[in-house]
């Protein structure tokens, strides 16, 4: 599926979903922080959304890949805060319903650091190197290069166990499963 928007990727959705919440967490009267702390929380769940979006609309995949790492280690960032102010809420006997908003904070920024991996790795696996947003050209390029690659693994499936293209196509599997 081709996205057109940064607006319509799950991911960016869920990175909107933490910064909702962690603007309910910090208007909550009783979450107690320094105005610092209240502060980098705030721009740290922002980043992440602002990040994703800036990443999309960039023209290769290596500068979406830098912005979704960007994006991941601020939802890390909100995720470490959210556990020190764990520590102090079971410290300072906060409210069961303020505890529970944290925690809840706290997954939403664990989804959506695990959706910015899966999507990092699948554009690391992807093979494409060029820009993100391939003609139609380059998408017929990369077409044909994946039907030339199953064209010849079928035809080396159909050679004799002991042929010499055979032989050599396992031998360098076997060398790359090494390394």
């Amino acid at each position: 599926m081709t996205y057109e928007r940064f607006e319509d990727l799950l991911v960016w959705q869920r990175a909107a979903e933490l910064y909702e919440a962690t603007e309910e967490l910090l208007e909550h009267r009783s979450f107690a922080a320094t105005r610092g702390f209240r502060d980098q929380l705030d721009r740290a769940g922002l980043s992440v959304s602002n990040n994703i979006a800036e990443g999309f609309e960039r023209g290769t995949t290596n500068e979406l890949l830098t912005f979704i790492y960007i994006a991941r280690g601020s939802a890390g960032e909100v995720r470490s805060m959210l556990c020190l102010k764990e520590r102090r809420a079971k410290k300072a006997n906060w409210s069961a319903d303020l505890r529970s908003e944290i925690s809840n904070l706290k997954s939403i920024a664990i989804s959506c650091s695990k959706q910015l991996r899966a999507w990092a790795e699948h554009f690391q696996n992807s093979g494409i190197k060029g820009p993100r947003h391939l003609s139609s050209q380059s998408r017929r390029q990369l077409e044909q290069r994946k039907r030339a690659t199953a064209f010849n693994e079928e035809l080396l499936r159909k050679l004799s166990p002991t042929h010499p293209l055979r032989v050599a196509k396992q031998t360098q599997a076997s060398l790359k499963s090494q390394i």
